[in-house]
């Protein structure tokens, strides 16, 4: 989009915060970059230039604004809607794989040479891997600085910086402060947090329907290591350098997150995940006028607009639950879910006493004695071929993962069929595409609106509502009275 300039433009003069994260403005006469809804005088056309990222923006000279803080504007939603390489490219980086791993080990999760993925980084981003891990390593220092009494040196560490001084020149270069200035203009109201405790506030783009968000969440929660309590959802976190507990509340205007941590390297892998668990990069105006252009449709958006997909913060666990949600109810596949966790799940401290395992990984199940399994045999047999394949690397379910090519080879396993698939594509993969028409719940709700009923005729009909068809799925789940479509009182 950013080079759309009469577009960009009309944008930035109007404050349209529906465009943050679509692209950043930065302004020649002062150096410095912006939202497109930043609350500033506007400046003019011909002193606005427009970059795809904010680390671009960081690579041409210019620094964040201090009023509008475009490094916190939600991320581009163009890296959940697409399965191309930069896409992919975009999602491992957010993952944190740059930086624990380098470009090298980008480059060997996606199958491609170093040089092949700078050149499309650079080409469609204006900033290479490197840049774009940079740009995330500041942003996690702004936090940390902020909501945290560290030492500098930790924060430095925790960030994914190499050395202080780097830390130092980052942060002053992208800020225009020192880490000292950036600590004493914020605010200190409440106390300081816990070390590897952490108060966020994570934004969205409006308008956000909580109620089948969290409601899903809730309703299918696996005990120990889920839950809802007081307003939150609650679960546990497998990390790359540890585990974490992470409290998720939904507001008007944002999502409050608190993190508990055992090593604070993971926080932006951490918010990354939870950010994908809640689809908070959708462009949900987006979604809603494609899908209102079904007369049929139309009046349950209008009704209850910004639906979102729920997800996973962890692609591997939800394709274990997918096959033990096969043909039974949303109760007993908790219960058949809790069991797994409470015999091969790793034990957690958690302060609050909720929670008490991290969902078992797919080498711990893979040595799982399949006639301990309490399901039958077909299925027993679908769930020991899945966990070994994942734990092999057979697999991947991660965010490098091709969709096409993950998908064929889940239906190539026994027992997967393609409700299983679609349904692990739409919330572990994260396709926005992906659809249902064998599902039980959306062939009652399309009979009920007068949609087509059968899979092949509401296939048809859903080509409309492309590429935004698991979206359609919120929308047509939502008519029945099922919790999950209700956000927990």
């Amino acid at each position: 989009m950013h080079t759309d300039t009469e577009r960009c433009v009309r944008a930035v003069q109007s404050k349209d915060a529906r465009f943050d994260g679509w692209f950043f403005t930065a302004v020649v006469t002062t150096g410095i970059y912006c939202r497109p809804s930043c609350p500033v005088v506007p400046p003019k056309p011909e002193n606005m230039r427009f970059f795809p990222s904010a680390a671009a923006c960081q690579q041409a000279g210019f620094r964040a604004c201090k009023r509008c803080r475009p490094d916190t504007s939600p991320g581009s939603p163009e890296w959940n809607q697409r399965a191309d390489l930069v896409a992919r490219a975009m999602r491992l980086i957010a993952d944190g794989v740059v930086d624990r791993e380098g470009v090298p080990g980008l480059a060997a999760r996606l199958g491609y040479s170093t040089r092949q993925i700078e050149r499309q980084l650079l080409a469609e981003l204006g900033a290479g891997p490197l840049a774009l891990a940079r740009a995330q390593r500041a942003q996690a220092a702004r936090l940390l600085i902020e909501t945290t009494p560290l030492p500098m040196a930790d924060i430095a560490f925790a960030a994914g910086f190499a050395s202080i001084r780097t830390f130092n020149d980052t942060v002053r270069e992208v800020f225009a402060l020192s880490p000292t200035d950036l600590r004493a203009r914020t605010p200190r109201t409440t106390p300081g947090n816990t070390t590897g405790a952490l108060a966020l506030r994570l934004p969205f783009r409006a308008p956000l329907n909580p109620d089948n968000l969290f409601g899903h969440l809730a309703a299918t929660a696996v005990p120990g290591v889920e839950e809802w309590r007081d307003g939150a959802y609650r679960r546990t976190l497998r990390l790359p350098y540890g585990h974490g507990i992470v409290a998720l509340t939904p507001r008007p205007d944002h999502i409050s997150c608190r993190l508990t941590l055992g090593d604070l390297r993971d926080l932006t892998v951490a918010i990354s995940r939870c950010r994908r668990m809640l689809d908070l990069d959708a462009d949900p105006v987006a979604i809603d006028d494609q899908l209102r252009t079904d007369p049929l449709l139309a009046p349950l958006i209008d009704k209850a607009p910004g639906r979102r997909v729920p997800r996973t913060v962890d692609e591997a666990e939800f394709a274990v639950r997918a096959v033990l949600g096969q043909q039974v109810s949303t109760a007993a596949a908790r219960t058949h879910a809790a069991r797994l966790v409470t015999a091969h799940g790793e034990p957690i401290e958690d302060p609050e006493g909720g929670l008490t395992h991290l969902f078992p990984a797919p080498e711990a199940l893979a040595r799982v004695d399949p006639e301990s399994l309490a399901m039958p045999k077909t299925r027993r047999t679908t769930f020991t071929t899945l966990v070994r394949q994942l734990a092999d690397g057979d697999v991947h379910l991660g965010p490098e993962s091709d969709w096409p090519e993950t998908r064929a080879r889940l239906l190539a396993l026994p027992g997967f069929g393609p409700w299983t698939v679609d349904v692990i594509a739409m919330r572990a993969l994260g396709d926005p595409d992906a659809f249902l028409p064998t599902d039980l719940g959306i062939r009652r709700a399309a009979q009920e609106l007068g949609l087509p009923s059968t899979p092949a005729a509401l296939t048809a009909r859903s080509a409309a509502w492309r590429p935004w068809r698991a979206y359609a799925v919120q929308y047509l789940w939502a008519t029945d009275s099922h919790p999950i479509n209700f956000l927990p009182v």
